[in-house]
């Protein structure tokens, strides 16, 4: 069954059928049968299959209900448990073991900070977020001499430590700050043109997004779904103090990030 096959079936009685339009797609074909979702909102397996799949092709794996509360431009938000995806969005073999794997391996970025260590190519953890200057055991209990490598550059440790800029190796520099510091201006038209980058490390726990330029300046992090400002940085909840979606900070923009926030769980 492909996903333009996907239909629910009328006699499941499991399913609560709407005749209102798809809250995802706004489409109101008569002939397509609906279905509510816990939070309300009615869906296709169709909407709801490329919906979830959208999410975790930008990195999200919590399913988030992207429909308006009625009467207002506010998102509904709610966060639907994947057993309930899996079920209302009729998931094939093939599609639950996407959504499982990329499920799992975005979870494991989200609450660990690892890499492959340059030396065994094992996978490290870092325990120090600040610190750069990280052990491999492995390495240093084959070779029976303290091996330590760059979390930054990825090669063998130069230079005194603990450090969280770099180390003493050439070219040891964060491609991330490269990116925030060389990426191009962008305006946010629907937010009184502002100018700003178009690349910025998440305050809360510096993930690198972009902002698409539609919409009001604030956006979610994929990552740690805080909300804030892509033109000041602050918060949305601080920004709007002062301010509103759609008009230029108090404080101004922000200028381009020289370091990446450093994100305490």
């Amino acid at each position: 069954m492909t996903e333009e096959q996907k239909r629910y079936d009328p006699k499941d009685s499991t399913l609560k059928f709407v005749s209102r339009k798809d809250d995802i797609t706004l489409d109101d074909d008569p002939n397509i049968l609906r279905a509510e979702m816990p939070c309300g909102h009615a869906v296709t397996p169709q909407s709801l299959t490329a919906w979830c799949r959208s999410l975790l092709d930008q990195g999200q794996y919590k399913f988030l209900c992207p429909a308006l509360k009625d009467g207002t431009t506010q998102k509904c938000g709610a966060v639907w448990p994947y057993v309930e995806v899996r079920r209302m969005a009729l998931l094939t073999q093939e599609e639950q073991s996407h959504f499982e794997e990329t499920m799992a391996v975005l979870a494991a970025a989200e609450y660990c900070e690892y890499n492959s260590c340059p030396g065994c190519k094992s996978f490290v953890e870092r325990q120090d977020l600040t610190n750069l200057c990280v052990l491999c055991t492995i390495c240093t209990a084959e070779s029976d001499k303290r091996f330590e490598f760059c979390w930054q550059c990825f090669k063998e440790w130069k230079g005194p430590g603990p450090r969280s800029d770099r180390c003493d190796n050439s070219g040891c520099i964060n491609p991330h700050i490269e990116k925030l510091l060389k990426c191009r201006d962008i305006i946010l038209h629907e937010a009184d043109n502002i100018r700003c980058p178009s690349m910025r490390a998440c305050p809360t726990c510096g993930n690198l997004l972009e902002h698409d330029t539609t919409g009001c300046k604030n956006i979610i992090c994929n990552r740690c779904q805080v909300e804030f400002c892509f033109s000041c940085l602050k918060l949305t909840s601080a920004c709007l103090r002062t301010s509103s979606h759609f008009i230029p900070c108090r404080d101004g923009v922000a200028p381009r990030q020289t370091s990446i926030p450093c994100w305490r769980k």
